[in-house]
């Protein structure tokens, strides 16, 4: 199993890879757009997954990415090289601040503190001169290093991918490494690994500033994909809606919150399609929450767990 969860997501970027140049305009952008999500789903997934923190304002350090990002670009643009440190070390400072506050809570205590920081930074973009009001601001030229440019499809779609093997990578480290070994014992038993003289706050701590700078990143391709950021980005729902990839996927996996990001997406493209459910594509709010309750119900371990069904060797 080891050797197939190493070589499964290669394969697939691999492939991802080859395909690239194939695809249609309208495929190639789904695609950078799946795996910008993914790359948010990662990041959520190290601190639900991986440690066993629920945030419900996970939103905010995306949007704070894709709003650096813009910003620092000004109306000449601006270098990957400087955007990109900006952009994670943004939304990295305020997660900072956030998990400094909120860790020193605990349950549906902590879920409501690190909404109510989501808002917060929802308000001040959206009720100021900084973030462009409810319109947002747009991104006059996008992000170059010499001939990684942005502007390109091509480039973008590589970029985009590199993103993601880096970010899969990273996480993949994380959980075999020492420190991921404490935040899975923090997630089992938090009491204990306090008793056996863990620094359980610092681990946690540590677990929640990444996961926000990996959001960053996540921002910062989103705001180089679609030249336009609107306060939106930082809402509830959206922190919600990331919560509910990593569940459909699978918690606890890697490669669940990649197939939860790829599942949630194609769901929303194909219920809002009118040539695919006709009439129902005004309604498909309807159609993809009974379709997120289904899924819940028959597969309650997320879609990486048809896998256990298989076989017992998938269950391992």
């Amino acid at each position: 199993m080891q050797r197939a969860s190493f070589f499964i997501p290669v394969a697939c970027a691999l492939l991802l890879a080859l395909l690239g140049p194939t695809l249609s305009p309208y495929l190639s952008d789904l695609v950078v757009k799946v795996m910008i999500l993914s790359i948010f789903a990662l990041s959520l997934e190290l601190l639900v997954g991986m440690t066993g923190l629920v945030s419900l304002g996970h939103a905010a350090f995306y949007g704070i990415g894709a709003y650096a990002t813009v910003l620092g670009s000004g109306k000449e643009g601006g270098s990957i090289a400087l955007l990109l440190p900006l952009a994670m070390g943004c939304a990295a400072a305020y997660a900072l601040v956030v998990g400094a506050l909120s860790l020193r809570t605990r349950g549906v205590y902590f879920i409501m503190v690190t909404l109510a920081f989501a808002q917060m930074a929802f308000f001040v973009f959206h009720d100021t001169a900084l973030g462009g009001g409810s319109d947002g601001i747009y991104m006059y030229i996008r992000p170059a290093l010499g001939a990684l440019d942005l502007e390109n499809a091509r480039v973008q779609f590589y970029f985009v991918l590199a993103s993601l093997v880096f970010t899969y990578a990273l996480l993949a480290l994380i959980r075999r490494s020492r420190f991921g070994a404490a935040l899975a014992g923090i997630r089992v038993n938090e009491q204990r690994m306090r008793a056996a003289g863990f620094p359980v706050y610092g681990y946690k701590l540590a677990a929640f500033v990444i996961a926000g700078a990996l959001a960053g990143l996540a921002g910062f391709l989103l705001a180089s994909r679609d030249g336009v950021v609107n306060p939106e980005l930082l809402a509830w729902h959206n922190s919600g809606e990331v919560l509910l990839m990593i569940i459909l996927g699978g918690l606890g996996h890697l490669r669940g919150a990649v197939i939860g990001a790829v599942a949630f997406t194609l769901l929303k493209e194909l219920l809002s399609t009118h040539a695919i459910v006709g009439p129902l594509a005004d309604h498909w709010q309807l159609t993809l929450g009974l379709a997120i309750i289904a899924f819940v119900a028959l597969l309650p371990k997320g879609i990486i767990g048809m896998a256990a069904r298989i076989s017992p060797r998938g269950a391992a």
